[in-house]
């Protein structure tokens, strides 16, 4: 008869073995590491967890600064000019070229790359691709394609007919709303060396009849300044709309509250395509911001919160030097209620580090 195995417990391990997995555990005296599927929020040099607002410890180089992330990578510009994305979780970094070089800049009074709108996308996540591929796109020089350490292709020389204001990957094709509301296909192809480049531009929704009605409580009598996101939730591509009020009186008009947001679906199944509006998510949240947006399951086990979409001031300035949190928040999609981005027991960083843009930032485990 077989003899039934007996459990091993801890006192079975070689001592060295155990010692190895010892030095592995937390200490109760270490800083806070993300431990946990919750989304952070970088502001001004500061990790915080979301909701409750606790301070995350993480490795960043003394040279850099940041001004965007994608996934689980922030976006870092080095003192001498040079850029790299670094995932903070892992420590593994990606070289990029020299970004001034790459767009051939020659404004006056411009040499360097000025990095502070910025926006990443990519198709897969990076430290699960093979080849990865990262799609930059800056609000005055266009848009780069890269597999790092190398540029393979820019719009420059054959721009489209209106700026781009944002981009997106979803379903392996990469998408940008231009100045006009359109959505574009920037076609991608297998070029010299097997390097992707940018074959061509195709207008996938042109209408924008769709988009002429305001949400609740936006009234016509007054002007607004609206920010768009691309933003892929599990099938479907969304724009997001960000109505921000003026909250001074003319001539000084300072737009610095966000007032409501709406949410559109391109259907891309019908003839010709549209926007088609959306007020459920699904059971996910959004994360919006010009250098980095995201949806995200909701959960309990993450507290973050369905059909609400998360969002960070854009426009930094002297405000968010006294309080980075300014024009951030929580908004209800069901209620139109926004609230605070923290909870109301977390304590807002009050120093200021640098010239960081405020972005969000995923675990690896959250992905």
């Amino acid at each position: 008869m077989m003899a039934t195995a007996r459990p091993l417990s801890w006192s079975d391990l070689p001592p060295e073995l155990l010692g190895l997995v010892l030095k592995r555990l937390p200490s109760l005296a270490d800083p806070a590491t993300p431990t946990s599927s919750t989304p952070m929020a970088l502001l001004d040099g500061t990790f915080l967890s979301i909701p409750d607002g606790e301070i995350i410890e993480m490795p960043v180089p003394d040279d850099a600064c940041c001004y965007g992330s994608v996934d689980n990578w922030l976006f870092l510009v080095h003192s001498d000019g040079q850029c790299s994305l670094m995932n903070p979780f892992s420590e593994d970094t990606l070289e990029l070229p020299d970004l001034s070089t790459c767009w051939h800049i020659r404004l006056p009074g411009c040499s360097k790359f000025n990095p502070v709108y910025c926006k990443l996308a990519v198709p897969s996540p990076l430290e699960s691709s093979l080849i990865p591929l990262v799609a930059i796109m800056h609000e005055s020089w266009g848009l780069c394609i890269f597999q790092p350490p190398l540029v393979t292709d820019t719009i420059q020389g054959r721009e489209p007919l209106d700026p781009f204001l944002e981009v997106s990957f979803f379903g392996g094709q990469l998408y940008a709303i231009d100045c006009s509301r359109k959505l574009i296909n920037i076609e991608l192809v297998e070029g010299l060396g097997h390097k992707p480049k940018i074959s061509s531009f195709k207008c996938i929704i042109d209408d924008s009849d769709d988009l002429l009605g305001m949400p609740e409580p936006m009234s016509s009598d007054e002007r607004y300044i609206v920010f768009p996101y691309l933003v892929e939730c599990p099938g479907k591509l969304l724009m997001v709309r960000r109505w921000i009020c003026p909250l001074h009186p003319a001539p000084c008009i300072y737009y610095d509250h966000t007032g409501a947001f709406d949410v559109f679906e391109a259907d891309l199944s019908t003839k010709p395509c549209r926007w088609r509006s959306v007020n459920d998510l699904g059971g996910h949240a959004l994360f919006v911001s010009s250098s980095s947006s995201k949806s995200f399951p909701a959960g309990e086990c993450c507290r973050v919160q369905e059909n609400c979409i998360y969002f960070m001031n854009e426009f930094p300035g002297l405000k968010c030097v006294a309080d980075p949190l300014h024009d951030s928040g929580v908004y209800n999609m069901k209620n139109g209620v926004i609230i605070p981005l923290l909870s109301d027991t977390a304590a807002v960083p009050s120093h200021h580090v640098g010239p960081w843009r405020p972005t969000w930032l995923f675990p690896t485990q959250a992905m």
